[in-house]
């Protein structure tokens, strides 16, 4: 993943453990400091070529495993596993760490938690990227429907009446070759993105569970945090792709003219996931960013 990586355990006020890798030794104020933050039920493999790139680069870089994912403790507590809590994780950590200021970067539901860290936690936030996300209630715009809306019930009552086969079909999706090809051609561009990325994404998704997702899902509807956006006055680059089959443009064009001082960029063929798409586009997007408003991050 990185050219020299240290992995370690963060032990958080409430005893759970942030499972977190990092580039460096000790913090360098005079680099910045990249923080990655990845969508619903996904994981660090969906940075897998920005880590890389930045790493190569010299950037400094943190990634982590929310509380209640994979090497990270907090699934007997699905409660708890909330915005507002993950944002403080991920502060707590940073803190520990000697990070007093960080450009956070979030795909999907990622950008949710570094909308939360901005809001609550303001001085460390010193930019945003912010990737194929929502900041409305995730029900009203998913598949740019409220299609949603009716299905979730649905999906919620089939778990708590019959949780064993539920998380039987769940866990499985990764080895049903429909699931596979359904989530390659609604959620990627197929022609850019590899059947492994899909098979490895699928098998992590089976990892964690169905309550972690219903959980973040249902913070996807109840977080509010649209009157705070006026008050983030941090540089942001809000991306994503002109075929985003899952969070549709508008919804991130409007959340750019929400934010005080952010810029857009939106890639022509790119999916819910332009940064596995187009990467090497992506990346030197987001280097151009961060190179620009270097005095301020």
């Amino acid at each position: 993943m990185f050219k020299n990586s240290d992995a370690n355990f963060f032990r958080t006020s409430d005893h759970e453990q942030i499972f977190f890798v990092k580039n460096f030794t000790k913090i360098d104020p005079a680099k910045p400091v990249l923080v990655f933050n990845y969508g619903l039920v996904c994981s660090n493999h969906h940075w897998k070529f920005q880590t890389e790139y930045f790493d190569n680069l010299g950037y400094q870089i943190l990634i982590h495993d929310y509380r209640g994912h994979f090497q990270s403790t907090g699934a007997a507590d699905v409660k708890k596993i909330t915005f507002q809590q993950m944002a403080k994780d991920v502060h707590d950590l940073c803190e520990f760490l000697g990070i007093h200021k960080a450009v956070m970067l979030g795909h999907s539901m990622g950008v949710n938690v570094c909308l939360q860290l901005a809001k609550d936690y303001p001085s460390l936030v010193s930019g945003m990227v912010l990737i194929s996300g929502t900041f409305i209630n995730v029900k009203d715009v998913m598949f740019d429907s409220n299609l949603m809306e009716f299905i979730t019930p649905f999906l919620n009552l089939g778990m708590e009446k019959y949780p064993g086969v539920f998380n039987k079909i769940w866990s499985s999706g990764g080895m049903n070759p429909i699931v596979r090809e359904i989530i390659h051609t609604t959620g990627f561009n197929k022609g850019k993105v590899s059947k492994e990325f899909i098979e490895i994404y699928l098998n992590r998704v089976g990892q964690l569970g169905a309550e972690v997702f219903f959980q973040l899902f249902n913070e996807m509807t109840r977080q509010n945090i649209t009157g705070s956006l006026e008050q983030m006055s941090m540089p942001a680059l809000v991306m994503g792709g002109h075929k985003d089959n899952v969070i549709p443009n508008h919804v991130q064009r409007t959340l750019a003219t929400l934010l005080p001082n952010a810029e857009t960029y939106f890639m022509k063929d790119g999916s819910h996931v332009p940064q596995a798409d187009y990467p090497a586009m992506v990346n030197e997007r987001i280097d151009l960013f961060i190179k620009q408003n270097l005095n301020r991050l």
